[in-house]
């Protein structure tokens, strides 16, 4: 997205953050189905936008519909720890707000800028794939304007346009397809396939620079020499409903952006993630944590270089147990998903001490244990929380989704959690209400209750805040219609006062066709 896409929409968007001492990338994060993301269809004249109405079983189908679940054709291994930079953390020049934008699935934007002159683009975020790519000279890529954009104009890159564009051959280290090159000096391609919808992106590398903003005393924009894909041909959700302008990878490899900004002395190996359950977040380039936060080591595996933990107890209310299983914390996925036996035990000790009867297995939704609520009005749910290694408590703040009707009354609730075959995958469900730091120089993953809304005072990062819709609190409660729900009697448990349905409520949760077949693609391979 150039300068035609810096249309009113990314103009609200994009707004400059200031972090601190140390050179910072900062990045403000909204829900694809938030308020605010409603409130920029509406200012942008957005004809063609119809996001799914909050609540409804059609809305948590599509959100689970468009995880990216991935698996690379090549992994590639973790970049090397490198020294602290000089400097604190980083934002993109562009603002520091990151947001999730319902006509192109459930993942975190924000706005990149890249070259010279600079050309915008609106890319996704992703901590589960490695590779930066946009669309670049396309062959086959996404429309760059389209009724499903409203008034967004994209762009494309193109290393002809740029005066310091240059092209990476395939004797660099980052090369993965070298055997795939005529010469040494021939430009090196690139190819990635992802799990979902035969979703893959392939083109060559290129070397550019990104613009990045300082935030220690008077702000500066610096030009970062980064590696990233051009894009020639997409196909998938690339072509339109998932990351249509470009995908920015937050893996653990050497040529994901974080590892490059790390190399290169620009930033600390390190950055966060905020996950504020109205979909507004931050992302912070830099960010080492602070001293208050909880930490566990992370897995690093060679083969599949993800931020991967262990788990070493779960509980449930009033049980609790002791288990043994590793889990990727993933920005791209939406709703936690868990196999057996562990998604077993969770769910049926859910089950048990929860007063509402388990209704009939319902294929138009994700989830297997949804409740209708009763006509007193109000749910008393076990609270849930993760033990990992080393005995920090991972606390689950959003383990429910509420069903609402078409008058946006609750009527029903579910456990948000997904069962897989072979792997375990902590969604932005489970990160609600945290701050997460994937602490890439010590390996390990921070994490504690934040709102994303406020300045850390206590990592000295100060961000912008919109007075006008801070919450009074953080996000507590595990009710997304009432994210204030006050803590019942017991420790482990949250009662949650629901309005009560009208009785000429009728409580069909039934998709249409098409996202019935969404849903049918939620099928996990192991990776």
């Amino acid at each position: 997205m150039g300068a035609a896409a810096r249309s009113l929409p990314l103009l609200l968007l994009a707004v400059a953050a200031v972090a601190g001492a140390a050179e910072a990338l900062s990045l403000d994060v909204h829900h694809r189905y938030s308020a605010t993301v409603r409130d920029w269809a509406e200012a942008a004249g957005h004809p063609g936008h119809r996001a799914p109405q909050a609540g409804t079983a059609e809305y948590y189908a599509a959100l689970a519909g468009h995880d990216l679940r991935r698996r690379s054709l090549a992994s590639s291994p973790p970049a090397p720890a490198a020294a602290p930079a000089a400097g604190g953390p980083l934002a993109f020049a562009d603002g520091n707000e990151t947001f999730r934008i319902s006509d192109f699935g459930f993942l975190h934007y924000a706005v990149v800028a890249l070259g010279t002159p600079n050309v915008t683009f609106l890319v996704a975020l992703d901590t589960g794939s490695d590779l930066f790519w946009v669309p670049c000279d396309c062959v086959k890529c996404a429309p760059l304007s389209s009724p499903s954009y409203g008034n967004l104009q994209f762009d494309m890159y193109s290393p002809g346009n740029s005066s310091t564009s240059k092209k990476v051959p395939c004797s660099s280290s980052l090369c993965d397809l070298q055997t795939e090159c005529s010469t040494k000096t021939s430009s090196c391609p690139y190819s990635i396939e992802y799990l979902s919808d035969n979703t893959s992106s392939n083109g060559v590398l290129v070397e550019d620079v990104m613009y990045l903003t300082s935030e220690s005393g008077q702000p500066k924009i610096t030009q970062a020499p980064i590696t990233f894909g051009c894009g020639q041909v997409q196909t998938g959700s690339f072509l339109g409903s998932a990351a249509p302008n470009g995908l920015l990878g937050l893996g653990m490899a050497s040529k994901s952006v974080p590892s490059l900004l790390a190399s290169k002395g620009i930033a600390a190996n390190s950055f966060s993630m905020c996950f504020g359950e109205d979909g507004h977040g931050r992302i912070n380039f830099g960010d080492t944590g602070s001293s208050d936060q909880l930490e566990t080591p992370l897995n690093i595996y060679k083969q599949n270089p993800y931020y991967n933990i262990s788990i070493t107890g779960v509980t449930v209310g009033n049980k609790s147990y002791s288990t043994k299983f590793s889990a990727i914390v993933d920005s791209g996925t939406s709703f936690t998903a868990l196999s057996d036996p562990m998604y077993t035990d969770i769910t049926s000790s859910f089950n048990a001490q929860v007063k509402e009867k388990k209704n009939p297995p319902d294929s138009s939704l994700p989830f297997e244990f949804c409740y209708t609520i009763s006509s007193k009005g109000a749910v008393s749910l076990p609270n849930i929380s993760l033990t990992a290694k080393g005995g920090s408590i991972f606390p689950v703040y959003d383990p429910i989704i509420t069903i609402t009707d078409a008058s946006s009354k609750p009527i029903g609730y579910c456990l948000a959690i997904m069962k897989s075959e072979g792997v375990n995958l902590i969604g932005e469900n489970f990160m609600s209400g945290l701050k997460i730091v994937f602490d890439r120089e010590r390996l390990v993953l921070g994490w504690k209750t934040f709102n994303c809304y406020n300045v850390d005072n206590s990592s000295k990062l100060p961000v912008n805040q919109n007075p006008s819709s801070v919450p009074t609190k953080p996000a507590m409660g595990p009710s997304s219609s009432n994210p204030e729900a006050a803590k019942g009697p017991s420790p482990n448990i949250t009662q949650i006062d629901v309005p009560q349905p009208s009785s000429s409520s009728s409580i069909q949760w039934h998709l249409s066709g098409t996202l019935a077949a969404i849903i049918s693609l939620l099928c996990l391979a192991s990776l």
